[in-house]
């Protein structure tokens, strides 16, 4: 693990980094977020088929997170504008009430794709929130978390331990 913040210049001024020298590579990344509802509005939800008034909840929170995705560097200011070569969403139950979203990410390029899926499953997380919350305002949206980062440093893959 370095030491030292990639994003300040010597005088510890922000700025975004220099990847000039960085090798091009196949990057991807996958990040998950979960979102828990009441039982009640979980039960709802599946005999529904995940339909809520608002209409088809998964395929919204999928378009929705695209778009963030494909809007990363417009949104968070030291990310680079990366050609984005994939984009896919898992949507699962983890149990009776969670709802697990996972975006996966891939580019051929010098800086990974974090960012890119870490924003696009809150996104699409948010997204399921707000087709769903006429049901419950209990609906909690957690566990935001990178579970997976190939093609630079520091690879590491956590997908079967969260």
């Amino acid at each position: 693990m370095s030491n030292f913040l990639s994003h300040l210049d010597d005088q510890g001024r922000p700025r975004m980094v220099d990847v000039g020298v960085k090798a091009i590579t196949r990057r991807e990344a996958c990040a998950e977020a979960w979102v828990v509802f009441p039982a009640a509005v979980a039960e709802m939800l599946r005999a529904q088929a995940m339909r809520s008034a608002k209409g088809a909840v998964l395929d919204t929170a999928v378009v929705a997170g695209t778009l963030a995705v494909k809007r990363t560097h417009e949104l968070v200011p030291f990310c680079h504008p990366l050609p984005i070569e994939k984009i896919a969403f898992e949507c699962d139950w983890v149990d009776t009430v969670s709802l697990r979203l996972r975006c996966a990410v891939a580019a051929v390029a010098k800086t990974g794709v974090e960012m890119e899926a870490i924003i696009g499953v809150q996104v699409a997380a948010a997204t399921v929130y707000d087709m769903c919350k006429a049901l419950s305002h209990a609906i909690r949206i957690e566990r935001v978390l990178v579970v997976a980062k190939f093609g630079g440093r520091d690879d590491f893959d956590h997908r079967e331990t969260t």
